[in-house]
């Protein structure tokens, strides 16, 4: 069982809830789906190519295969399959209505009929595939221009910033281990000192004690240490021969 799972799934209101109207609120939300795609590993181009595909593919009506078609595009141009799937969050419920309106007048324009006389609350997913010939169509030909210059629009930027990121924790990185390295070196080097000054103490007590064991007695003292011996004249020992 994992330790990060939620005791309590959520239903599937509340995350459609969670999905309209975060509650981080959108400031924060933002960040973290910032800071999130900094983090992806990856090179910057496969970072700002996946998010790019992402967004792209959300100017097109096939809502549902958004993650689909992202992940297709991304596999096809090797890019990263993640940000691919962060990128289809531009188009969400408080985008989609703008870009469904833009790309309709769009693909009006270039199909050269005239725009669907709607409103721009009028529009929704039911009414799209409803009338599919004269609203879904000149989506999909709009969206597909949309969705390049979309493309460009997050890709350069991205991929701007996922390299200078990259680029600051790399420096940030060997920086910190050069710091590290020469803290080793001092400890090293303070170390090494330490037992250079306490080896001449401990030579030099090993030097008092060996010329302590090896020290010659003084005359006076040996001496008197000695047993005192009795010297018998040479005379008195000739007398004694004599008489003997």
């Amino acid at each position: 069982m994992s330790v990060f799972r939620r005791r309590r799934k959520r239903q599937l209101l509340a995350r459609l809830l969670e999905f309209v109207w975060p509650r981080m609120g959108w400031r924060r939300a933002g960040r973290y789906y910032v800071f999130r795609i900094k983090r992806l590993p990856g090179t910057p181009y496969t970072i700002a190519c996946g998010f790019a595909l992402g967004a792209a593919v959300s100017f097109t009506p096939f809502i549902g295969l958004h993650f689909v078609l992202a992940g297709l595009l991304a596999w096809v141009l090797r890019a990263n399959l993640l940000a691919s799937a962060i990128g289809t969050a531009v188009g969400n419920p408080w985008t989609f209505p703008g870009i469904w309106f833009g790309v309709l007048w769009l693909g009006s324009k270039i199909l050269g009929r005239d725009m669907p006389e709607l409103s721009l609350s009028d529009l929704s997913l039911t009414m799209i595939f409803d009338h599919f010939s004269t609203i879904g169509v000149p989506m999909i030909v709009g969206g597909i221009p949309a969705g390049l210059v979309a493309w460009v629009i997050f890709y350069i930027p991205i991929r701007r910033a996922i390299a200078n990121y990259q680029h600051h924790r790399h420096t940030s990185r060997i920086k910190r281990q050069q710091v590290l390295a020469e803290q080793r070196r001092e400890r090293e080097v303070g170390v090494a000192n330490i037992n250079i000054e306490e080896e001449p103490a401990g030579a030099a007590e090993t030097a008092a004690e060996t010329a302590d064991e090896l020290t010659i007695p003084e005359p006076g003292k040996a001496q008197e240490a000695r047993p005192s011996a009795t010297v018998t004249p040479i005379n008195r020992a000739a007398g004694e021969s004599k008489r003997g």
